[in-house]
């Protein structure tokens, strides 16, 4: 009788609510489908730079047009954001054609976040200062030259590329100090601080402030830093935009080159067509702006800047 009317009570609930959830208008709610580590992306070349526990890692090359092994194209590496917890190299290959509409040679590599890969903010950084490294050493296969790249990133891939110019070893395992630093850095509503006055803070670090201070790019930075440009949205409620104010404050401090490109009452992700059309005017502005400033530092031509 017990388990009669255990099932009972167990149909009337879930009967219930369904009846509740429709009555609120809405659906009960869909799994997320898990995300798919991509091994190859049209119109790129596949390479693996990194393999941890069993676990591959790639990164994915695009040439632009006249491209020859052994040659000194300067390059672009692109990481994808995603709070370290998703996204795979899908979102920031765009940037990778695009720099190859520059002529350059654009990369966008993997690296391991957490809900695909289970890691860490740590493993993050140390994916991504693997893969300049292996980039690097792998320069005349890549048709590069190894003091001619550029590193961009977007909110946690704007932390995994600030922190490629960071000059000693990193917060976390088997990530050794870099050989050379990036010639320039493009950061997207970047997250640069990660303390309790910046994006996550101690308890995305399970609770450990210690962790959260040795993650942070504002706190450790070298004084000497690469020419950076910054762009970030002044309502941004995910990564607060003082954050970037500082860190461009610091870096001109030291005397360093940084330009930060604010957008008025955009929120993270500015240049997103979640906006509409303001977002995509900020597009075609970062495009327009990134194009600047790769032209002031040698590395493109001037010419107007397709929309990628």
């Amino acid at each position: 009788m017990s388990r009669t009317r255990g099932y009972v009570s167990l149909v009337v609930a879930s009967v219930w609510s369904v009846i509740s959830m429709n009555a609120l208008g809405g659906e009960p709610p869909k799994q997320k489908a898990p995300e798919i580590t991509p091994l190859s992306l049209p119109g790129s070349e596949p390479f693996v730079f990194r393999t941890v526990n069993e676990v591959e890692l790639r990164l994915h090359v695009v040439k632009p047009a006249g491209w020859e092994k052994g040659g000194s194209k300067a390059c672009l590496v692109s990481f994808f954001g995603g709070g370290w917890n998703n996204g795979t190299p899908e979102r920031s290959i765009r940037w990778a054609k695009w720099a190859a509409e520059q002529g350059m040679v654009g990369i966008a590599p993997d690296y391991r976040t957490r809900d695909r890969l289970h890691g860490t903010p740590e493993d993050c950084v140390s994916d991504g200062r693997s893969a300049l490294a292996w980039v690097e050493a792998h320069s005349v296969e890549l048709g590069i030259d190894p003091h001619r790249i550029v590193v961009l990133g977007g909110s946690a891939g704007g932390h995994v590329a600030a922190w490629t110019a960071v000059t000693t070893a990193g917060p976390g395992k088997d990530d050794p100090a870099p050989q050379l630093q990036p010639i320039a850095l493009v950061l997207l509503n970047p997250v640069t601080d990660t303390k309790a006055s910046g994006y996550g803070g101690p308890k995305r670090f399970d609770g450990n402030e210690s962790r959260a201070l040795a993650c942070s790019v504002l706190d450790q930075m070298p004084n000497k830093m690469p020419p950076t440009l910054v762009f970030h949205a002044t309502a941004d409620t995910t990564v607060p935009y003082a954050n970037s104010v500082a860190f461009r404050d610091k870096l001109v401090g030291n005397g360093n080159r940084c330009e930060l490109i604010t957008f008025e009452g955009l929120g993270h992700s500015y240049n997103s067509s979640k906006y509409g059309e303001a977002g995509k005017a900020a597009d075609r502005k970062t495009c327009e702006e990134m194009a600047r400033f790769l032209t002031e530092l040698n590395l493109i031509h001037a010419s107007p800047s397709r929309h990628p």
